[in-house]
């Protein structure tokens, strides 16, 4: 039972494009064109967003860079104490990640624990060249010392807001980020 209350919307569907394109273009001034680049998103809402950069690089640079994800549902480490079933997802990366550049790509960025699992299962696979971060936001209250090297918009928030980044791929009418409070 969903028991937080809509407060803002803080993007709407014109606005996840237009950050969407600007951070697929500072992915590609990072990468000198993208030579060798791999992106993977961390399942759920990072796969779909890891695409729509993927498509943006094709269309603006007419680059095809491939996509992969990963499922950090074992990595957790809160995964035998705040999921008492937990439901493990999938994990594919259709490429060797040994010796490539990897841009991990998620939708929200809060204490930083979704990105230490997520470096950990992708570690199982390979040693990539290097591991870069792409956000769509970043929310701050890190617990870990991680930080994003693409942010597609820092967003002040308390302690009792959430950020939910809503996508026409997982099955929303339309695109937005919400500002959510709890009660």
């Amino acid at each position: 039972m969903d028991t937080l209350r809509d407060k803002r919307v803080v993007l709407d569907d014109a606005a996840i494009s237009r950050t969407v394109e600007r951070m697929a273009m500072e992915i590609l001034e990072r990468h000198q064109g993208g030579d060798n680049l791999a992106l993977v998103g961390i399942h759920t809402a990072g796969v779909p967003l890891a695409h729509r950069l993927a498509a943006r690089m094709k269309k603006t640079a007419d680059l095809t860079v491939p996509v992969g994800m990963v499922d950090i549902t074992l990595y957790r480490d809160d995964v035998f104490i705040g999921l008492p079933h937990p439901i493990v997802g999938r994990t594919e990366l259709p490429f060797d990640i040994t010796g490539r550049p990897i841009v991990l790509v998620d939708d929200v960025l809060f204490t930083g624990r979704t990105i230490r699992a997520a470096l950990d299962a992708l570690m199982d696979f390979g040693r990539p060249k290097c591991i870069e971060l792409a956000v769509l936001i970043d929310r701050g209250f890190r617990e870990l010392p991680i930080q994003a090297d693409v942010v597609g918009q820092a967003l002040q928030t308390t302690p009792n807001e959430s950020v939910k980044v809503m996508l026409s791929e997982m099955g929303t009418v339309e695109d937005q980020v919400m500002l959510r409070e709890k009660p």
